[in-house]
């Protein structure tokens, strides 16, 4: 999870001009996040690991902050490695 807080990190730092950012900060309630640069997170989150935000996935809380989308990514991730295993032949 550390690598993916790593990317979501570089990509916030590209935008966010602050000294530190900690991975628990509301950057909604800081004023770093104006509707634009929201599509553009979901994007980014979308392209760099490979899974569609779903409808239900489009809350503040699963953007909020550096934390929470490591915890949806994690989520998507391990649904869809779910959903991918092979299901055996039943005897």
């Amino acid at each position: 999870m550390e690598q993916h807080k790593d990317k979501i990190r570089s990509f916030i730092s590209r935008f966010v001009v602050r000294a530190s950012l900690n991975d628990d900060d509301d950057i909604f309630a800081l004023g770093f996040v104006n509707s634009l640069f929201a599509m553009q997170l979901v994007m980014f989150v979308e392209q760099e690991f490979d899974f569609a935000v779903e409808d239900e996935d489009l809350e503040i809380d699963s953007f909020k902050s550096v934390n929470a989308i490591a915890d949806l990514i994690e989520r998507k991730t391990a649904a869809a490695a779910k959903s991918e295993r092979p299901v055996l032949a039943q005897l």
